[in-house]
């Protein structure tokens, strides 16, 4: 199972390094009571959309490496937009729904694992909070 899960997109997404943000305009924390994974989202806005993001992740490789990913992807996003990318996470994970750009396809092999599908989804839905939030 670990072959199939950690695959090398996984590893070299959680490898990277978490950039830290100073005074932000929003931050937003989501845990994961089932494993104790722990993520905290920064983000400062401009004009309602994220302009920059820093993210301070405790938790496993696949959240740490869905972490890296929610950065990638968040800037320029407004309130909405964080929605829907977690919504297309979710259902990428739990609907069996395309992944929604190329990058989210390292987590395909996460769909039948379920009791690790918040592990993927807490920094989407950190951000959404952040953003909706700001």
């Amino acid at each position: 199972m670990s072959d199939e899960l950690y695959g090398a997109a996984i590893k070299e997404l959680a490898a990277r390094e978490p950039a830290t943000l100073d005074h932000p305009d929003a931050s937003a924390t989501q845990d994961n009571p089932l494993c104790g994974d722990r993520v905290g989202i920064d983000i400062r806005m401009e004009g309602g959309r994220v302009v920059a993001f820093g993210h301070r992740v405790k938790g496993c490789v696949l959240c740490r490496a869905a972490s890296t990913l929610a950065a990638e992807q968040a800037v320029g996003l407004d309130a909405e937009g964080a929605a829907e990318l977690a919504d297309q996470v979710a259902g990428m994970l739990k609907q069996g729904a395309d992944p929604a750009f190329p990058a989210l396809a390292a987590f395909l092999p996460v769909r039948p694992h379920k009791s690790r599908h918040n592990c993927v989804l807490l920094p989407f839905r950190a951000l959404a909070k952040a953003v909706g939030g700001a």
